[in-house]
């Protein structure tokens, strides 16, 4: 890569970022596309947030992504939320338009996008199980629910949360009934022989756990799995569904299409078809 004068810049702001998949998937899209660009991490602490959101324009960032801790917080500091991104109440993408600061959330679209491709699985008309009910899990839940889901089920450990998320929600999507569920087994037996799709939004199996209170003797032959989690290797979550005959697929999907939809937004492209989640499964295996 040759940076010059005219070489755009482009980034994430989190904290901790230096864990990021994103550079290293965005710089190669870069270079595949042939864009004079580069993508870099800002570790931006909480309460700097506002300090490096308000210097995108000033330095002709051209746009960054945003992730964990602020994805909410950021929602205020721009000058346009995206109608979906103010639903989800998070941005994960902000595109710089002139000093003008827009943002967007691709979680959502990401997540679709690696259900029809991984999963070959519609949400119309679907009835899905969200195993969470934390930031993950509301980007599920609204894009599940736009792109016409018919039940949603939403099962976390504590179930106030669940419940909060769920009357947030309610009468939000006319045709779509959201539903709290207890995360135990003998609550979970009944709803499991109905479903289409269950989702981890959790960050359960990261380190390789599992999810005990599964009963997966009841869940439907026909049914998919995702796990937002991914790992070298496969979760646990995933490995069992394969395991018992089940479609399955793990968060890398997700993650590369949330990265196709932000390099869209910024450059009005698609990067080559494929390439993000092709380059992530390669970095993950070296």
């Amino acid at each position: 890569m040759s940076l010059t004068g005219k070489t755009g810049v482009l980034g994430i702001f989190g904290d901790p970022v230096a864990h990021s998949l994103s550079p290293s998937m965005q710089n190669r899209a870069l270079r595949e596309a042939g864009i004079d660009a580069v993508y870099v991490p800002f570790q931006v602490p909480a309460g700097e947030l506002a300090r490096a959101v308000a210097a995108l324009p000033a330095l002709g960032i051209r746009g960054v992504n945003v992730t964990v801790p602020h994805k909410e917080a950021v929602v205020a500091l721009l000058d346009e939320v995206d109608p979906a991104a103010r639903r989800m109440g998070a941005v994960n993408t902000i595109v710089n338009r002139r000093g003008r600061l827009v943002g967007y959330n691709t979680d959502g679209t990401g997540f679709l996008k690696a259900l029809a491709e991984d999963l070959h699985f519609s949400a119309t008309d679907g009835r899905i199980l969200l195993l969470g009910a934390g930031g993950a899990c509301r980007a599920a839940l609204v894009s599940l629910a736009l792109a016409g889901a018919a039940w949603i089920g939403l099962a976390n450990r504590t179930r106030a949360r669940a419940e909060a998320l769920a009357q947030e929600f309610d009468g939000a999507f006319a045709d779509t009934r959201i539903e709290v569920l207890d995360l135990s087994g003998r609550a979970l037996s009944a709803p499991l022989r109905q479903v289409d799709l269950l989702v981890n939004t959790t960050a359960v199996g990261l380190q390789g756990e599992q999810f005990d209170a599964l009963p997966w003797d009841d869940l439907r032959p026909a049914a998919a799995v995702y796990d937002m989690v991914y790992r070298q290797n496969g979760t646990p979550l995933v490995k069992e569904a394969l395991k018992r005959g089940h479609r399955a697929a793990d968060g890398i999907g997700m993650l590369a299409g949330q990265g196709e939809e932000a390099f869209y937004l910024w450059f009005g492209q698609r990067p080559p078809a494929g390439m993000m989640a092709r380059w992530l499964r390669q970095h993950l295996a070296e």
